[in-house]
């Protein structure tokens, strides 16, 4: 159940209770309201949902009460309201158990509105400016931005911060595509000589001879198109960092002559006859395994162990070592996206589902992956938490390409969709709740209104949460 007003907007409150008239008292008072019958419904809402006050009727005795307390660190949020069926406890006895206030007269909403409002000047202080949302290890994390607290960022961070303060050059960063290759590089960089250039080329995108002449140079003359002089990266980045993404794909000719230049420390232009000297810091990242790459000829082996002095190896999202920050990144570029400003306030958060889904999948494409998958989410999303339908990995895979060969391919559009998944799914969630809509509403991610109005949409009949049932909800994410 929700309700929206202008007084809070962003406030979202939990009754615990089935009285009525308090239901209505409370109506208006925040922009979400979340209904529990009982405790042990509340406790799963809040498995799921983060809320700012409880409201709790007094139908429950205080030791009940306190129990509750002890098991969501909720006491100094929670107002105990007054019902007609009071098991007698008194005032005293519910503040004594650490609940935040009582109000006697349950249908007193002016009442309700003044406590919430002396408790909102005690519990809502301004966030800082500075806040990173527990996304970091520690600062030197939150300026790069790395975000995670897994080990083995940890170890990443260990050394970054190793290399970056000792004298070595070339440094060599290893890691699969997405996994934050030039954060690190920029991280080394930012280290060293935070005020000198950082220069960055993709030697993947560039042809031999092209890659030559941004590499090095050229003076005028040196080839037909070379009409005037051109600096090359190695001169523009001076004393600061060169950073050589996918050096792997330089080809090896010209492998020899970043030999060179990591050796000697210098360098000529192309048809230049004078040695230049390079200052430069020579990072360089690679997505391939250089040890196999030398073994199949197609990287120079002295340029190899040139370079693996001391390597940075960036573990994959799908390792074990990693994969336990795949939620705490989610949440990051949820809260970091700028892909729809408007809804950056509203969307709080992702459902278990939603989560579980994420963590189920391989992410061959990484972190990258990821944050394209929150930011379409985001786009998708019409609620306030990300739900799991919200989550789609690759839309190009959700339709048959033979199918746009066809004179009506929208008739076969139509009835590709997340309906019958839809439906399969909130039956699935009723069997995993016994039927408790309210639960069953939190596990979907939505609320138990909007779950009522597709029972009915879908004519699902209540005794189908009881039927049985192999697969749980979660696994359905599997399938």
């Amino acid at each position: 159940m929700t309700a929206t007003t202008d007084k809070k907007p962003s406030q979202k409150v939990l009754l615990i209770g089935r009285d009525a008239k308090i239901q209505n008292s409370v109506q208006g008072l925040a922009s979400e309201i979340f209904v529990a019958d009982d405790l042990n419904e509340a406790k799963s809402i809040l498995d799921n949902i983060d809320v700012d006050f409880v409201f709790i009727e007094s139908i429950f005795c205080p030791a009940a009460i306190k129990d509750f307390f002890s098991s969501t660190s909720l006491g100094q949020k929670s107002i105990i309201i007054g019902a007609r069926n009071n098991n007698k406890a008194s005032e005293t006895d519910y503040l004594n158990i650490g609940a935040a206030d009582y109000l006697a007269d349950g249908e007193n909403r002016a009442g309700l509105s003044g406590i919430i409002a002396n408790l909102n000047a005690q519990t809502y202080p301004t966030p800082s400016a500075n806040s990173d949302g527990g996304f970091f290890l520690n600062e030197f994390a939150a300026s790069i931005p790395i975000a995670g607290k897994s080990a083995s960022i940890g170890q990443t961070l260990k050394m970054l911060e190793l290399v970056g303060t000792s004298n070595c050059n070339p440094v060599l960063i290893i890691g699969q595509t997405g996994t934050g290759k030039e954060s690190a590089a920029k991280a080394v960089h930012c280290i060293r000589h935070p005020n000198k250039p950082f220069v960055a080329v993709n030697c993947a995108a560039l042809t031999a001879n092209l890659l030559e002449s941004e590499l090095f140079g050229h003076v005028k003359g040196a080839f037909t198109s070379a009409d005037k002089e051109k600096t090359g990266l190695l001169e523009l980045a001076g004393e600061g960092t060169l950073f050589l993404d996918e050096i792997s794909e330089i080809p090896l000719e010209l492998q020899a002559k970043l030999l060179r230049v990591l050796q000697e420390k210098t360098f000529r232009k192309v048809g230049g006859l004078n040695d230049l000297k390079c200052d430069a810091t020579i990072i360089a990242s690679s997505n391939r395994n250089l040890k196999i790459e030398v073994a199949e000829k197609r990287f120079r082996a002295d340029l190899y162990y040139r370079l693996n002095i001391c390597p940075i190896v960036l573990a994959p999202l799908n390792s074990e070592k990693r994969r336990q920050d795949i939620p705490l990144l989610a949440e990051y570029f949820l809260s970091t996206t700028t892909i729809y400003p408007e809804k950056n306030k509203k969307i709080k958060g992702f459902t278990p589902l939603a989560i579980q889904a994420l963590m189920q999948y391989n992410w061959p494409g990484n972190i990258r992956e990821l944050k394209n998958v929150v930011e379409r989410a985001v786009l998708l999303e019409a609620g306030w938490k990300i739900g799991m339908d919200s989550i789609i990995i690759d839309p190009t895979e959700q339709i048959d390409p033979a199918e746009f060969a066809k004179d009506s391919p929208s008739d076969k559009l139509k009835d590709f969709s997340l309906l019958t998944a839809e439906k399969e799914l909130i039956k699935r969630a009723l069997a995993q709740t016994n039927g408790q809509k309210s639960r069953a509403a939190t596990l979907l991610g939505i609320t138990r209104a909007t779950l009522y109005a597709k029972l009915k949409q879908y004519d699902i009949e209540d005794d189908s949460a009881n039927s049985p049932c192999e697969q749980n909800a979660e696994e359905l994410l599997s399938a």
